[in-house]
C-alpha cells in the first residue's frame, strides 16, 4: 500500500515566495490519494529558536490554508527528517504502506531527507521533484545557476534506489 507525505507546508515556508505552481500539483496528488483511500500524512516543523519562522505557537507554524483542510493527520517533527524522533514509522507499519510519495518543503533538506531515511526503512520512495519547493536558492548556497529542485532530483535519481518522477510522470506511472 502506498501513502503521501505533504512535508512543511507551513506559512513560515510558503510565505516567503510564490509557490502557486508547486502548491498546486501537491493539492491535486493529495485529492489522488485522498479518491483512492490512500493515507495523505502532514508533517509539522516546528522550531524552538526566538528567530525561526517555524517556532511552535506562532502564525508561521501553522499548516498553509491552500492545504490545511486536507490534514486530517499531522506529525510534527523537530529535524530534517520526518522519521527521526516521531511516530511515523510506527503510523506507516500500522497502516502496512510499503511505498512512500514525497511532496513538500524544503526539497533540499526536509524532503531529501525524509526521502532516504525512508528508503534506509525498506520503503519504496517515489520523490515528486516539482512538487516539492524550497525558499533557498542559488544565491543561498554561493552557486550561480543552481537549480536545486533539480539537483537534488538528479542526486536521488542517480542513487538507482529512490524513483524521480516529475508531476506529469506521476500521472503517467500511477493514475
Amino acid at each position: 500500500m502506498k501513502a503521501l507525505l505533504v512535508i512543511d507546508v507551513q506559512n513560515g515556508l510558503v510565505n516567503q515566495g510564490d509557490f502557486s505552481k508547486e502548491l498546486s500539483l501537491m493539492e491535486n496528488i493529495i485529492k489522488d490519494f485522498k479518491k483512492d483511500k490512500n493515507p495523505v500524512i502532514f508533517m509539522k516543523h516546528y522550531d524552538d529558536f526566538e528567530e525561526s519562522p517555524l517556532r511552535k505557537g506562532y502564525v508561521g507554524n501553522e499548516l498553509h490554508h491552500s492545504l490545511k483542510d486536507y490534514a486530517e493527520f499531522v506529525i510534527e517533527k523537530q529535524t530534517p527528517s520526518s522519521f527521526y524522533g516521531t511516530n511515523l514509522s510506527e503510523v506507516l507499519e500500522e497502516k502496512e504502506i510499503d511505498h512512500v510519495f514525497i511532496t513538500g518543503f524544503n526539497t533540499e533538506f526536509c524532503c531529501m531527507f525524509t526521502a532516504i531515511a525512508a528508503f534506509d526503512r525498506g520503503y519504496k520512495v517515489t520523490f515528486i521533484e516539482d512538487a516539492t519547493a524550497t525558499v533557498n536558492n542559488a544565491d543561498t548556497y554561493e552557486m550561480q545557476g543552481l537549480d536545486i529542485k533539480d539537483f537534488v532530483g538528479t542526486v536521488l535519481h542517480w542513487s538507482n534506489v529512490i524513483e524521480v518522477l516529475d508531476y506529469d510522470e506521476y500521472v503517467e506511472e500511477y493514475k
